[in-house]
């Protein structure tokens, strides 16, 4: 794999020109025709996407409004109850309700069944979509429903990712979907595109993870394609079919670039034409010649068995490598765990090690990355005739969708992996993000889903408790399964693959599925349970700020999972103050308290009384400030929390994660960077300030509080750059704070409050 920093020119479809002095003239010289970089980025399939979907005329500033939406249910309550504060009447493009994560009904007892009533309720009301539970994952849905080739599809799931179909699709969190049900738009810069030009065709037993896996372990920690679009172009595609191409574009997310796109072909089309959707199909190419932004160079072939360790999925080897190096690789995966988990559980891997082979406790092949059809028949014919034996190994399949596991039940599948011990379960996403299947405590388990971050598959570090994920192909995973538990390479083993066709039948959707059709029914009540709460008023932001450090993290990165668990706090996502109590559980149980305590400062504010009294640590901060700034009082200045993390936000594109914080009264973030776009503008949607502090030793410290004066002002004349204070000792230490830019929404968003009071004006 080869990465060019410095962009590259792809001439028809197949040269490629690495950009360097002598590049305009290589290229002139291959099409006649003087191409400079400018008009050469417009010839990308990225460009043309998002060309046809901006609202603003200017390509610099894109203003794009989506063709279909879809979350899942622990989403879209709060996105409606979000979008129904803000005025919503009827969803305005198709809208598709998945019930996909919280579909373990007897989790909270009527909780999650409430959250489906509610959808479905919501579906007729305002005339969307609504697929019941163990229907489909929402991914796989997507794919087989929505796709279209040229189309722009948002979701509220970071794995949004619908670009080997044609389609590019984009995760963002919930109040990006409010925006676009209330006809507003999804305002960003335009993006970079990095041209993923792949060539060969991969060996007998590499699977599509294999492939993404060796993509994220090259571009991760570099930040190479960060908030960018990847473009899958070269004569390597068509070496892939879809269901491979699938896999490795919705792993993409890993990477965290902002959305994937690749060149069509006839076996997209025939996609299409087995779903019974012939007209969404559309041949995308790059043009005559086309620039990328930054390039890779692929050649398929190259790639070998992969997996990626705890606690990251670039934390990649080949399993060559793993085996060769084990107890080497598994030392540094335990000290990478002492810092994750702050030394308080011990991770022991090494204990894994049976006669110098390692022993898995646990397989999973799963959701929208493992669960498709090509990948379970692989991994029975792996398996076929196999045990997966009688001691601790276990392994779980989940086949994406009902169509899927229907066909795997007439091609005889299920028969062969149920008759090794393997289970095969209903389509579910609770593998990947810790709500199914959670190993055992210091069990060690390899799945193909989509990510294996602490604190996501059943850690709980205050009681002791640790488990890892480590991230493999389904083919593998089923060579491990046939060696009972000990890792295994695809490759090691010879498989006769039966590539059965597959057939999709249209008719279990058509029985189960409620489609509105866009038609609204505004007579339809709503359903609501007990648990599905509005969401607590938000002040709008104050002139003068004064904050108090209550978490500090210094983990190289923070993942969304951190800052708010996944696994059993599904069942209380449409309560925002019940959710609230689980916020940065796993990682500082102290900070729910104490922010809370800061909290009753502003709140003593709001009501008009004095904040020291009912957080008498505020009077000597206060005498500090007003000893300086004498002007500042209780009618100028609001109370709240921050927290300071080295790299927050990434992985999931859950809102929950800054709107926890909010409703628990905070007012910002302190970052050297912010991982994913998606967390910082779900910070901006709630109120937020997304500071950034250059990296150093930090001019503050945990329970410190912080003075930022004139911030109201700041923010509305579009600042980036803002004078802070540590309040300390009877003095005031002066800092500096930045931003990145602001959209005018942006701005008026973080002044009024959140989303929902920007739109209730």
């Amino acid at each position: 794999m080869k990465l060019y920093e410095n962009g590259a020119y792809l001439v028809n479809g197949r040269d490629v020109v690495i950009n360097s002095p002598e590049a305009a003239s290589a290229v002139q010289a291959k099409t006649g025709k003087t191409v400079t970089p400018e008009d050469a980025k417009k010839q990308t399939i990225a460009y043309g996407i998002l060309k046809n979907h901006n609202t603003s005329g200017n390509m610099e500033k894109l203003q794009i409004k989506f063709d279909k939406l879809t979350s899942h249910d622990i989403t879209f309550v709060g996105i409606i109850q979000t979008a129904r504060a803000s005025g919503l009447e009827k969803f305005p493009i198709p809208y598709v309700l998945t019930n996909c994560h919280n579909s373990l009904c007897a989790v909270g007892g009527t909780i999650n069944e409430d959250d489906h009533m509610f959808g479905l309720t919501c579906a007729k009301k305002y005339g969307g979509i609504y697929v019941p539970p163990h229907q489909a994952v929402i991914h796989q849905f997507a794919r087989e429903m929505l796709a279209g080739g040229g189309k722009m599809i948002l979701g509220s799931d970071s794995h949004t990712r619908y670009g080997a179909l044609g389609t590019m699709a984009i995760g963002e969190g919930g109040p990006e979907l409010v925006k676009q049900l209330l006809n507003k738009t999804y305002d960003i810069d335009m993006p970079g595109v990095v041209g993923i030009y792949l060539t060969g065709t991969p060996q007998k037993g590499v699977g599509p993870q294999d492939i993404a896996l060796a993509i994220i372990g090259e571009v991760f920690a570099n930040g190479f394609v960060k908030n960018k679009v990847m473009e899958f172009v070269g004569p390597g595609v068509s070496n892939l079919s879809v269901d491979y191409r699938i896999g490795v574009d919705v792993m993409t997310t890993e990477t965290t670039c902002l959305s994937s796109i690749w060149r069509t072909d006839d076996q997209v089309k025939e996609f299409y034409e087995i779903h019974g959707r012939t007209g969404d199909f559309e041949e995308l190419n790059p043009g005559e010649t086309a620039y990328y932004d930054s390039f890779i160079e692929l050649d398929l072939s190259e790639i070998k068995p992969m997996i990626a360790m705890p606690f990251h999925p670039s934390n990649t080897y080949t399993i060559e490598e793993l085996n060769a190096n084990l107890m080497d690789i598994l030392d540094d995966c335990e000290k990478r765990a002492q810092v994750s988990f702050d030394g308080k559980v011990d991770l022991d891997l090494k204990s894994k090690v049976k006669n110098g082979k390692l022993y898995v406790d646990q397989g999973i092949i799963a959701g929208c990355a493992g669960g498709g059809f090509e990948n379970i028949c692989d991994a029975a014919d792996i398996l076929k005739g196999s045990s997966i034996g009688a001691d601790e190994f276990t392994l779980s399949v989940y086949p994406a969708s009902t169509p899927i596991y229907m066909e795997l039940v007439k091609n005889g599948a299920v028969a062969n992996l149920l008759e090794t011990g393997a289970i095969v379960k209903t389509a579910f996403c609770g593998p990947c993000f810790g709500a199914g299947d959670t190993p055992a405590n210091n069990a060690f388990s390899i799945r193909h889903s989509t990510r294996n971050f602490p604190n996501r598959e059943g850690s709980k570090v205050q009681n002791g408790q640790v488990a890892s994920v480590a991230l493999m192909d389904a083919r593998s995973i089923a060579a491990t399964a046939a060696n009972k538990g000990f890792l295994t390479a695809a490759t090691d083993i010879d498989v006769n693959y039966s590539k059965p066709k597959y057939f999709f039948d249209k008719t279990i959707y058509e029985n189960r599925v409620f489609d509105s059709k866009g038609v609204a029914d505004p007579d339809v009540e709503i359903q609501f349970g007990p648990n599905i709460k509005d969401w607590p008023a938000m002040s709008p932001l104050p002139e003068n700020l004064v904050l108090k450090v209550v978490s500090e993290i210094h983990d190289p990165v923070t993942t969304t999972d951190e800052l708010i668990p996944s696994g059993e706090t599904s069942s209380f996502r449409s309560n925002p103050l019940g959710l609230a109590e689980f916020a940065l559980s796993r990682k500082d149980p102290e900070y729910v308290g104490r922010a809370k305590e800061v909290q009753k400062a502003q709140k003593a504010v709001e009501a008009d009384t004095c904040p020291g009294d009912a957080l008498p640590e505020i009077h000597p901060v206060m005498d500090t400030i007003r000893a300086t700034f004498s002007d500042v009082n209780r009618s100028n200045v609001g109370f709240g929390s921050t927290i300071f993390a080295v790299k927050p936000g990434d992985g999931s594109a859950r809102e929950q994660a800054a709107s926890c914080q909010k409703v628990l009264g905070g007012w910002a973030n302190i970052a050297n960077e912010y991982a994913t776009k998606r967390y910082r503008s779900n910070l901006i949607n709630w109120g937020m300030i997304p500071f950034v502090i250059d990296q150093g030793e930090l001019p503050f410290h945990n329970l410190d509080y912080l003075f930022v004066p004139k911030i109201r002002e700041a923010i509305a004349d579009g600042k980036t750059e803002f004078e802070a204070y540590v309040v300390k000792d009877g003095a005031l230490k002066p800092f500096t704070l930045r931003m990145g830019e602001l959209t005018p929404d942006e701005k008026d968003i973080i002044l009024k409050g959140c989303l929902i009071n920007y739109y209730r004006g």
